[in-house]
C-alpha cells in the first residue's frame, strides 16, 4: 500500500461516519485521535486502538491536547439534538471552535474537511442540483449548515486548504431505517412514492474523504456534492427492498406528512455528484441504492 500522506489526524465528532473514517485511517498507518462527547464512543473508539478526548466540540477545554504533529483535521459532527440550537451548537459553535484551534497552533494545519448536507439547498421540483447553485435554503436547520459552511472561506493563513462535502442521505450497516421498518412487518409508508431520494454509502462517504486528505496539498479548498448520482424515488427504493425480502409490497401515505426526520419537507431532486468525480477521482463503490442494500442484505 502506498503510504499515507497524512500521518496523524484529528476527527471532531467520531460517530458513524468518523468512527468508519478512524478505521480506514488507522489501516492506512495513520494515528488518530478522535474528539467525542459520548463516553460509551470514547470507549468504544480505545477498544480500536483510537486515542480519545471527551469534549464538547465547541468548548475550547480540549485545544491544549492536541499537538501540531496533527497534519489534518476532519469534522464530522452531527447535531447535539434535534433542534436549531443543537444544530447551531455542533456545527457553527464547534467549527468556530476548531477555527480558534488552528489560529493557536505554531504550524498549519495541512488539511480541514467539514462533512455539510444538500440540506444547505432549497431546490425541489425534480431540479438537478450541482455545486454551483445557490444555498438558500428555506428551514431552520439548512440555514445554520449554510452559515457554518460560510466560516471556512474565512478560515485563518493557519489552514493550507479546506473541503466541504455536502453528504446526501447516508445509510449503511447498521443504519437502513426502510429496510428495518419492512423487516419489521411495516407496510404502510408515510409521503409521496414519487419523491426522489439522494443516497449516499457510508463507506463512499469515508472514500470521499480519504481521496480529499491524499489529495497533492497544492490542490485548492473546495466544495463537494457527494452522492451516489443515481436517485430512485422512494417507492422504487421500498418496493425492492420488499421483493428482496419477500414481504408484501407498500402502500405510501398522505403527502402531508412526507417529511425528513427533521420534520422538514422532503424535496424533490437530483443531487449531481460530477465535480467530486472529476477533480477528486473518486467514484462510489455503490453507485446506485440496489449495490448498496444488496451489500447490507447479505450481512443480515
Amino acid at each position: 500500500m502506498t503510504p499515507f500522506p497524512v500521518k496523524r489526524a484529528a476527527i471532531f465528532g467520531c460517530g458513524y461516519v468518523g468512527t468508519a473514517l478512524a478505521v480506514a485511517l488507522r489501516v492506512r498507518g495513520v494515528a488518530v485521535v478522535a474528539l467525542t462527547r459520548n463516553r460509551d464512543r470514547a470507549a468504544e473508539l480505545n477498544t480500536l486502538g483510537i486515542e480519545t478526548i471527551i469534549a464538547d466540540l465547541a468548548d475550547h477545554s480540549w485545544h491544549a491536547q492536541l499537538g501540531d504533529e496533527v497534519g489534518a483535521a476532519i469534522c464530522t459532527v452531527s447535531a447535539a439534538a434535534p433542534t436549531p440550537e443543537g444544530y447551531r451548537q455542533s456545527y457553527v459553535n464547534g467549527l468556530q471552535s476548531v477555527l480558534t484551534w488552528t489560529k493557536r497552533r505554531a504550524e498549519p494545519l495541512a488539511s480541514l474537511l467539514y462533512t455539510s448536507s444538500t440540506g444547505v439547498y432549497a431546490q425541489s421540483g425534480g431540479a438537478t442540483v450541482d455545486e454551483s447553485a445557490p444555498t438558500e435554503p428555506t428551514s431552520p436547520t439548512g440555514r445554520i449548515l449554510a452559515e457554518a459552511e460560510a466560516l471556512l472561506p474565512r478560515a485563518s493563513p493557519k489552514v493550507r486548504r479546506w473541503f466541504v462535502l455536502r453528504l446526501a442521505g447516508i445509510y449503511g450497516p447498521g443504519r437502513h431505517y426502510l429496510l428495518n421498518a419492512l423487516r419489521a412487518g411495516q407496510t404502510a409508508f408515510p409521503g409521496e412514492p414519487h419523491v426522489r431520494l439522494n443516497l449516499i454509502h457510508r463507506d463512499d462517504v469515508v472514500g470521499a474523504l480519504l481521496a480529499c486528505l491524499a489529495a497533492p496539498e497544492m490542490g485548492r479548498s473546495d466544495t463537494f456534492n457527494l452522492s451516489d448520482g443515481h436517485p430512485a424515488t422512494k417507492g422504487e427504493v421500498v418496493t425492492w427492498l420488499a421483493g428482496q425480502l419477500s414481504v408484501a409490497p407498500p402502500t405510501f401515505g398522505d403527502a402531508a406528512v412526507a417529511r425528513t426526520r427533521r420534520g422538514e419537507p422532503t424535496p424533490d431532486r437530483v443531487i449531481a455528484n460530477a465535480k467530486i468525480r472529476r477533480v477528486m477521482g473518486w467514484a462510489p463503490t455503490y453507485p446506485d441504492y440496489r449495490a448498496g442494500y444488496a451489500a447490507l442484505l447479505r450481512q443480515l
